[in-house]
Order: structure tokens, then sequence, then C-alpha cells
């Protein structure tokens, strides 16, 4: 045999080897666990709750499958991410009343010497009456929404750029959002009504705000409503969906869908706002996971205070029943869009293994109770 033999065999064994080095790594790849959906499960979003290999290093090992129950160090990183988003809510809590608190006595200080004549009453009315307390609303939530949405992101270590990596959204799903929100929007003032006539047969309100005085210079009115309409929507969904949904949803996005929703709720210290917060909220935080984005939530949020702002405003010059029929219209129409969207989207489900990872871990933090608790006593003692 030849020396040109010899090297045609060499050359043949050599591509047979590189063949079985490929079969064999794409083999063990195909074995190896999908970090992005370690729960094998179909229903969720695996693109948003990140790469858990974060909180289970093991998982970079082929064939290696997350246990029913998780491992002592898998709940201590796992409980970690639900105190993130909960002492973030403590701390927006703090800050906000702090400030506002500070700022308003600050600014009664300041009135009163220069106007030694008036007393605390007209000094307070025309703090409220005036731009001056609208315009400490908005620029302290603002501030307090902004704040600790980052403060979280940065804990949890999650790049601000994610909030907005939009996928797959249009100007059709953005109407169909708006129409599914103004039919929950109707469902609220609804359920709102009943329980409003239940605290009120027993002496209370619900209304914890009492809004008549406040904001009724034109200047006033125009920065309440840049507040309501485009400030608030965008920094609440900086905190609310952008931070807090990532956070909680590490292990189980359903159980990020609701707990998010019910502090979203807690967070506006009145019935009536909690039941239209939460119902939102749930929508928000659904369509956020299915877009990877929270720029459908914020758009939605917008419609829907927008929405909320105008009909109280323009009922008078409409009149009562052309403002009802409208709102009927666009509640009938967004609940078939909700019809069709709940056919095709279903908020994810938990799979066993989830379900240990969720509330079950969520309930052992104690910080996550804090939040919860002084969120709910605060809204309690408004309205009590």
């Amino acid at each position: 045999m030849n020396e040109e033999y010899y090297r045609a065999e060499i050359s043949s064994l050599n591509r047979e080897i590189i063949r079985l080095n490929r079969q064999i790594e794409t083999e063990r790849q195909s074995k190896m666990p999908d970090k992005l959906n370690p729960f094998d499960n179909p229903t969720d979003y695996p693109d948003f709750s990140g790469d858990y290999s974060d909180i289970m290093p093991e998982l970079d090992a082929p064939d290696c499958v997350v246990p029913l129950e998780p491992t002592r160090e898998e709940r201590r990183k796992i409980k970690r991410f639900y105190s993130i988003g909960s002492w973030c809510v403590l701390g927006h809590l703090f800050l906000s009343n702090i400030l506002m608190l500070i700022s308003l006595i600050i600014l009664e200080i300041v009135l009163k010497s220069e106007n030694k004549g008036a007393g605390g009453d007209i000094i307070d009315s025309y703090i409220n009456s005036s731009s001056i307390f609208a315009g400490l609303n908005m620029i302290i939530f603002m501030i307090s929404n902004i704040l600790f949405g980052f403060i979280g992101l940065k804990m949890a270590n999650i790049p601000k750029t994610q909030l907005v990596r939009t996928r797959n959204f249009s100007f059709g799903k953005s109407l169909q959002y708006c129409l599914i929100a103004a039919f929950l929007w109707t469902i609220s003032i609804f359920v709102s009504s009943g329980i409003d006539d239940i605290f009120i047969h027993y002496g209370y309100s619900t209304d914890v705000m009492d809004m008549d005085g406040v904001a009724v210079t034109g200047t006033g009115f125009a920065v309440m409503m840049i507040y309501q309409c485009v400030i608030a929507p965008i920094t609440e969904e900086i905190f609310f969906r952008g931070m807090m949904l990532r956070v909680f949803s590490r292990a189980n996005q359903r159980f990020a869908v609701f707990a998010t929703a019910f502090f979203f709720g807690l967070g506006h210290h009145n019935i009536p706002q909690f039941v239209l917060a939460f119902l939102l909220g749930s929508f928000l935080a659904h369509i956020t996971l299915k877009h990877n984005s929270i720029i459908p939530a914020v758009i939605v949020h917008i419609f829907v205070n927008t929405m909320s702002g105008v009909f109280s405003y323009v009922e008078s010059y409409l009149g009562t029943i052309i403002t009802e029929c409208i709102i009927l219209v666009m509640a009938v129409s967004g609940f078939f869009m909700f019809c069709l969207f709940r056919d095709n989207d279903k908020i994810p489900s938990s799979t066993p293994a989830q379900s240990r990872r969720g509330i079950a871990i969520a309930k052992s933090s104690v910080i996550f109770i804090v939040a919860a608790l002084l969120q709910l006593i605060y809204t309690v003692a408004l309205i009590f």
C-alpha cells in the first residue's frame, strides 16, 4: 500500500471522528435542561423570568432535573428576590409619606411667615386648591416610583433595558387591550359600588380621599391631569410591572402576576381603587409577560387613567345617559375582546414544583409579610 492510500484512510478517519464528536455534542445539548424554562411549563413565558441557573447552578449539568421540593439553598435564593421586591414596597411607602409630610410642614411654615394674618385653615385651603399639592404629589410619587424601581432592578441584577424590549406588539393589540381595560374598569365600578353600599350601611365610607377643593385652579387641574394621565402610568409601570413583576417571576410567574396586582391595589389605599388596580394589575402583568416589556402596560394604563379623568369631566356636558351609553359600548366591546384574548392567552399556570416556590416561600419571608401587612393596615386606618 502506498503513502496516498494511508493518507486517504487517515483523512476518512478524521472526518468520522469529527462527525461523531458533533453527534455527541448534539446529544449532550439535547439532554441539557432548558435554563429559561427549567420547570418545563408550556404556559410560562420563558424569556421573561431569566436564566434559572443563577438560582440553581446545577442546571449547567446534563440530565439535571429541578426537584419537586426546593433545596435549602434554592429556597434562600428565591426568598431573596421576594425580599427585594418587598423592601422596595416598604421604602416606597415610607419615603413618599415622609417626603410629603416634611414638604407640607415646610410649606406651611413659609406661607405663614409670608402671610402673618392668615390662619392655618386658609393656608391649607390655598395649598390644596392651587397647584401646590398636586405638584408635590406628582414629584414625590414620581421620585419614589422611579427610585425604588431602579433600586430593585439593581439589587436583582436585571438590566433596565429589559423593561422595553417589546416583542409581537402592534397597534391592533394595543386597541384590543385598551377595550379589555375599559371592560375591567366598568366591572370594578359595579363591584366597588356594592362594597361602598355595605360600608355606608354601617356608617363608613370607602372614599378616603376627599378631592373637593383640590387643584381647582387651572394650573392645579393641569398638573393633576399630567400626573394622572402620563406621569403616574409610566412611573408606576416601572415600579410594579418593570421591577416587581420581574423580581417575583424568577420561579413562579402565576404567583408574580397576582402578588404584584395585590401590592398595586394596596398601594392606592382605598377600596374602590383597590378593586380596579387588582383587576387591571393582573391584566397588565399578563400582557407584560406576553410581550416581555412594560410598553403595552404603559399604553393601557395611560388609556384607563385618561378615560377615567375625561368621563368624570365631560359627564356634566354630555349628560349622564350619553356618558353611560358610551361606557356601555366600550365595555361590551371590551368583553368580546377579552373573550378572544382568553381563547389564545391565559395567565401562566403553576407546575407542582413551581407551586412550592411561590407563596409557599414568599410567606416565609418576614419582609414580604411585613410589607403586605403595613400596606393593609395603612389602608384600613384611612378607612376607619
